[in-house]
């Protein structure tokens, strides 16, 4: 085999180009693999090292007010490993510089010691002492925003009394991996915070001496979280409990493992594109790259070579061009890979980055993209083994040529003479024609996939903050209260109206199936908080009964007509079967709204309210946020163009990798697709170009002639692949559905218009290559060259 192997090396490098082109599209399936799989490991190992080491809880539950005696109740449950009782509350914390309410959530720490569960992890500086009841701890990305450093004053409102507060050190905790404060969609560093503030001291401040509103429990290692919650919240119920959840359901691990179940999607869906793309080349490049060496396959096999050793030629050729690509697509991967989990881990704020890529990862990326190189090429190897040697060193029997109805027609005997040779030749060959215009769609519908992103997120903040959200600010309370504070807070300056809401937590169940979330009272046809379907219409409250997001519904497997079971976890608890009364679709979050004085009758209560949406006069901002901070039922406030601003960081933080990422690859797509086409059909038909050449046709005619080809096909292409790239669209927007994102299909004609534009610049570019090398063809050399 020593002078296959020779001829093998001749033929690559012959076919350098071409090689290199089909290697950066499998590496382009290899990185998005490699990337995918690598990123998801680290964060999971990340997450996991991360919570072992500071032992963050399995299962935490709220109280209005518990003896901390129940504590030693809890532990003896079977499965608890350990207990720790805490305080936590909100006050309202003021910063020079910053005239905007800001809301800290105060967690109470041992003054001795290090916690039980849930421990931090100190950036600088100490933890509190049990001397001074004024010191805090901050959480790392609140002192970050606002430049908060060891020794730093903060005044805070603590139940009504103001106090000025220390800051001892900066800390990270896992139970505050995604930090948002109240009704926040996003994090926003600058509004919330947390503080970290001594056992007793806290207690005094809100008088809970001897007792306590949260608990967090350390389960051991086979405990069912779900059956010792059944345990807690009957331990619990005389508190005023709220139910208890488990680790899963903790609102910053949520948002964690629902960001890793993207990128499982992503990982399976988007190398299995460019993997596709790969073998689709591979069969194209192989196909008419044994057309052209019939000759050199029939002598092979005159001078002995078996049907194997010429199939395995073949197949080391293929697996040659697949090794370039796969060794390109490991090392752009563990870029990449590197890369992304560095996004992760700052989103997130890990203090710790586990990337160590495991070689399986490597391993799956090499195989899956030789598998499909060997798959996309099997026909053509097999062809090239089964080839008779007499008939290979013959040459291929010439087409039929015929006078077709279109040659005849006026409009082809208007053509020039070129223009209808490049038809003729497409018609021809059909088959290959259509696979050709079949991977520049392929190209442009990744872009397609990957720009849509952008209309998506600009749909949902339309949706989510123009139509549904009409207000400037919420309001939170610190507990429920009565159409007195509403008066209140109207009467404060630069308030322009306001509404109340009612929004309390509750279990949902139908049949089998439940959901844990809550129920969100609202006043008739309300103007700032409005229920907005996302198809365009606002929703009528109703007298009577839920109005479900159609998410929740399909969850809970329930259509109009049907009852709900719910179960209030705050208050009285009551219990009773509402009937579904209406459906809207929304995107985010599965919301249930009820008419406010059918709440208030549900919970037993006269009119009550937890939050006031607020619109405001612009101009008195300032004297408002200094009310604001003033007021000890305040507990909260969250501005919504804060929150339109942090929602577009964030995404645009995580999006922008990616289309960048898939920009690069489709225009890899289109370039590879576009240079193999001709310059394959430059090999194929060079002596032809050569003879019209000396028949008297000029360079830019002969170029004409090759290239126009391409250029018919890639216009057949571009709408093929906006088309496919709305499929894609469709599949990835469903594979992204979440509990907490619905990603909606929207591609506006500006997205089909650039997706279109880029991929014509990368195929511009490879036709400039062959163009190049066309103009430089030596005709006698050509011409010399045996049928």
């Amino acid at each position: 085999m020593r002078a296959l192997n020779l001829k093998l090396i001749r033929n690559l490098w012959k076919l350098k180009g071409q090689v290199l082109a089909i290697a950066v599209v499998i590496a382009s399936g290899v990185a998005v693999l490699v990337m995918s799989l690598s990123a998801l490991q680290a964060l999971q190992q990340t997450a996991t090292a991360y919570y072992e080491r500071q032992r963050f809880a399995d299962v935490f539950a709220n109280v209005k007010r518990a003896p901390r005696r129940l504590v030693n109740q809890i532990s003896t449950l079977p499965g608890v490993r350990s207990v720790e009782d805490r305080i936590k509350q909100m006050a309202t914390v003021s910063i020079d510089g910053f005239e905007e309410p800001v809301i800290g959530q105060l967690v109470s720490i041992p003054e001795q010691g290090e916690p039980l569960l849930n421990n931090l992890v100190l950036r600088s500086g100490r933890l509190v002492s049990l001397d001074h009841p004024d010191e805090v701890v901050l959480n790392e990305p609140f002192a970050e925003a606002h430049d908060l450093q060891l020794g730093d004053q903060l005044k805070a409102l603590m139940n009504g009394h103001q106090r000025s507060l220390t800051v001892v050190g900066i800390a990270l905790s896992p139970e505050f991996i995604y930090t948002m404060g109240p009704g926040a969609l996003m994090p926003d560093d600058k509004r919330f915070g947390v503080m970290w503030m001594g056992r007793e001291a806290l207690a005094a401040a809100y008088d809970l001496e001897g007792a306590f509103n949260e608990v967090s429990l350390g389960l051991l290692h086979d405990s069912s979280p779900e059956q010792i919650i059944v345990k807690l919240d009957r331990l619990l119920e005389a508190y005023g409990s709220h139910g208890a959840i488990a680790r899963k359901n903790q609102i910053s691990n949520w948002f964690l493992m629902n960001e890793i179940e993207q990128l499982k999607t992503m990982s399976t869906i988007l190398p299995t594109i460019f993997l596709a793309v790969a073998a689709f080349l591979g069969n194209m490049v192989m196909s008419r790259l044994i057309a052209t060496d019939r000759s050199e396959i029939g002598l092979m096999k005159a001078f002995g070579y078996s049907n194997w050793q010429v199939a395995w030629h073949y197949t080391k050729m293929v697996m040659a061009m697949c090794g370039v690509g796969i060794v390109l697509g490991w090392l752009l991967g563990a870029w990449l890979g590197r890369v992304n989990t560095e996004i992760y881990a700052d989103l997130f704020r890990f203090p710790l980055l586990i990337f160590r890529p495991d070689p399986g990862v490597f391993a799956i990326g090499a195989a899956v993209s030789l598998i499909a190189a060997l798959a996309g090429s099997l026909g053509a190897v097999r062809h090239a083994a089964t080839l008779p040697p007499a008939e290979a060193m013959s040459p291929p029997a010439p087409p039929m040529y015929r006078s077709s109805r279109f040659s005849q027609s006026r409009f082809g005997l208007w053509l020039d003479q070129p223009t209808r040779i490049i038809l003729r030749q497409i018609m021809r060959s059909p088959w290959r024609s259509l696979l050709t215009s079949i991977g520049i769609a392929l190209s442009v519908s990744v872009m397609v996939m990957a720009l849509q992103w952008i209309d998506a997120i600009e749909e949902i903040i339309e949706v989510q903050f123009h139509q549904t959200q009409r207000q400037d600010m919420t309001v939170g309370l610190v507990e429920s209260q009565s159409d007195q504070t509403l008066r209140e807070i109207r009467r404060l300056p630069g308030v322009l109206a306001a509404e109340p809401m009612r929004s309390k937590s509750a279990d949902l169940k139908a049949g089998h199936l439940s959901h844990r979330g809550g129920i969100e009272g609202v006043t008739d046809n309300p103007r700032l908080q409005r229920i907005y379907d996302a198809q365009g219409a606002v929703v009528t409250i109703p007298p009577e009964g839920l109005i479900l997001s159609t998410r929740l519904a399909e969850k809970l497997d329930v259509q109009i007509g049907d009852s709900v079971w719910v179960e209030v976890l705050e208050g009285k608890q009551p219990k009773a079967l509402i009937p579904v009364v209406s459906l809207f679709e929304t995107y985010m979050g599965m919301p249930a709204y009820m008419h406010i004085r059918a709440f208030n009758r549900l919970m037993g209560e006269s009119a009550s309210l937890e939050a006031i949406n607020l619109l405001v006069d612009k101009n008195q901002l300032s004297q408002l946020y200094r009310s604001l901070k003033s007021l000890p039922k305040v507990s909260a406030v969250t501005l919504k163009d804060a929150a339109v601003e942090e929602f577009n960081d964030t995404m645009a933080e995580m999006l922008m990798v990616y289309i960048s990422f898939f920009a690069a690859f489709a225009c890899a797509l289109g370039f590879g697709v576009v240079y193999n086409s001709t310059r394959i059909a430059l090999s194929e038909r060079g002596r032809e170009l050569a003879t019209l050449r000396v028949l008297g046709f000029h360079s830019g005619e002969i170029s004409y002639i090759l290239l126009g080809e391409a250029a018919l096909l890639i216009l057949v292409g571009l709408p093929l692949g906006c088309l496919m790239g709305h499929g894609l669209g469709w599949l990835m927007t469903n594979a992204m559905n979440t509990e907490l994102f619905r990603i909606p299909l929207v591609i506006k004609a500006a997205t089909d218009a650039t997706a279109v534009l880029v991929t014509l610049g990368a195929t511009a570019f490879s036709a400039a290559v062959v163009r190049r090398r066309l103009d430089h063809l030596d005709l006698i050399a050509v011409l010399k060259t045996r049928e």
